[in-house]
């Protein structure tokens, strides 16, 4: 019998593909189970399994709880019971004794059977799932093995198969069995029925993994790619950037006679692919995103991160693209959104936007038309920049001298302090403790309220960064009001 379940195991090692180790385990715990089973109860069953000679000992357990934590008596004793079969029994510990080993016959190969696959089963699926785990986020190959309305089947070999599903195949993409087939895989998922490993051609990753395939200089970080945006099997566009000065990095990715960029869009079913120079100033990077439409001029709006651009007429179809793809991909390249419009148009929101800026500092600065209109010439779109810009900036206006500034900046901090008192209501004892403390002027109070900086609180968490706008401010005194502000959490134990 011990030869037997050795030779049992090297012919189930050889068909399954797994260790030998791990087939023993299984029938370790096949014996164990069936052991168990002929009793009647849930004993406390362990078997061990000696992988030289296939002989095998049978042991019954006991773990040592407390007198009140017995839940399952057939395997648990109180430290008493457990002292009296063993004086050295501890609390948490585990108590043993030898009992009859079943034979491996009949009724034992039976229940032994279920146990043997699971088990190579769960061996099987962690060999895959080790195989493919340092393959995640690479470009895999195999052969389409079956075709469902849902997904595609893929063989891959050894056991493995990955999963395309449908959302993530080319449109109007077909595969029929045996056709070769390569993806990006982006997940690994271990399920019940077996790891799944699922691909996608569609993802932006695709791209960008076919083009390090194609143009060694990026495999080899001469060329990065910094970004890609898609509409698969349509269009597409790719930002790039050499690390090598002598290297056009658009020119390495089209290659002689555009065979690089060619062996890509062919892989991809014709989606077209823009390569575009990368750039770290965000509105020149959209500049060469709306390639090949001209932008004749753009304006950057930073805090709802949009950005109007002005085209000539003629060009404004081909700026948006078909069905507004070019832009869109544009915008999804350069993660800024973006509103094209001709040059008519945007000089008219343009002029609109002056206008209710005149407007805007006529009102709340009261002061004449002529000098808003000076203002907004020269760049200042809100009170913030009237109250916090370096005073230098102010100066730099011809038409300003210094008691002029000073009274512009007087009235924007006064015009934003009333409204941060207006959208906060009353100041309340904790705005009274802020305006009282000590290194706070009032002059300080009206441009920390102003910043929305009404409370100690509101003082204890900013940053010494966040405070250097204010005029006059540098960096020790800002660490010394927000030390200060913190006081209170010291004493709280905060």
């Amino acid at each position: 019998m011990s030869k037997e379940l050795l030779l049992v195991a090297e012919a189930l090692s050889n068909e399954k593909g797994v260790s030998k180790a791990v087939v023993l385990e299984a029938i370790q715990a096949a014996l164990e189970s069936a052991t168990r089973k002929l009793s009647g109860a849930e004993l406390g069953i362990r078997v061990h399994l000696d992988a030289r000679t296939g002989e095998y000992e049978t042991f019954r357990y006991w773990d040592v709880v407390a007198d009140d934590a017995v839940e399952f008596p057939d395997r648990e004793l109180t430290l008493a019971q457990a002292q009296e079969r063993s004086p050295n029994a501890v609390l948490g510990g585990r108590i043993e004794e030898p009992t009859v080993s079943i034979e491996f016959g009949r009724i034992a190969a039976q229940t032994a059977r279920q146990v043997i696959i699971q088990k190579i089963r769960d061996a099987e699926r962690g060999l895959i799932i080790d195989q493919f785990k340092s393959r995640l986020g690479q470009l895999i190959y195999g052969t389409v093995k079956k075709v469902t309305r849902d997904n595609v089947i893929i063989d891959l070999g050894g056991k493995a198969e990955a999963f395309m599903p449908r959302a993530e195949m080319l449109p109007q993409e077909m595969f029929r069995p045996n056709d070769r087939v390569r993806a990006y895989l982006y997940d690994i998922s271990d399920q019940a029925r077996g790891p799944q490993l699922l691909v996608s051609r569609v993802r932006k990753e695709m791209l960008i993994e076919l083009f390090r395939i194609e143009v060694p200089e990026i495999g080899e970080n001469i060329i990065e790619v910094k970004a890609a945006a898609r509409e698969p099997g349509n269009r597409a566009k790719i930002a790039v950037k050499t690390n090598d000065g002598r290297i056009d990095p658009i020119g390495a990715c089209v290659g002689m006679r555009g065979a690089r960029v060619q062996a890509v869009s062919s892989e991809l079913g014709g989606e077209r692919v823009d390569i575009i120079l990368w750039d770290d100033n965000p509105a020149q990077l959209v500049i060469n995103a709306m390639a090949p439409a001209d932008i004749s001029s753009i304006v950057v709006d930073e805090d709802s991160h949009t950005m109007d651009l002005a085209v000539n007429k003629d060009q404004l179809s081909q700026a948006i693209g078909r069905n507004g793809q070019n832009v869109r991909l544009a915008s999804l390249l350069t993660g800024w959104t973006l509103n094209v419009m001709t040059i008519e148009d945007f000089e008219g929101k343009s002029q609109e936007e002056s206008t209710k800026t005149v407007q805007l500092f006529t009102k709340a600065l009261e002061i004449d038309e002529e000098i808003a209109i000076l203002l907004v010439a020269n760049g200042f779109s809100s009170l913030e920049e009237v109250a916090y810009v370096p005073k230098e900036e102010l100066l730099a206006i011809p038409e300003f001298d210094d008691e002029i500034v000073e009274e512009l900046r007087n009235r924007a901090n006064d015009t934003l302090l009333a409204q941060a008192l207006s959208s906060g209501g009353d100041l309340g004892e904790e705005a009274e403790s802020l305006a009282t403390m000590e290194g706070v002027t009032d002059e300080l109070f009206k441009q920390l309220a102003a910043m929305g900086i009404k409370t100690m609180d509101d003082l204890a968490e900013q940053a010494v960064d966040e405070l250097l706008d204010i005029p006059g401010m540098t960096a020790e005194k800002a660490a010394t009001l927000i030390m200060k502000a913190r006081e209170p959490w010291f004493r709280s134990g905060v």
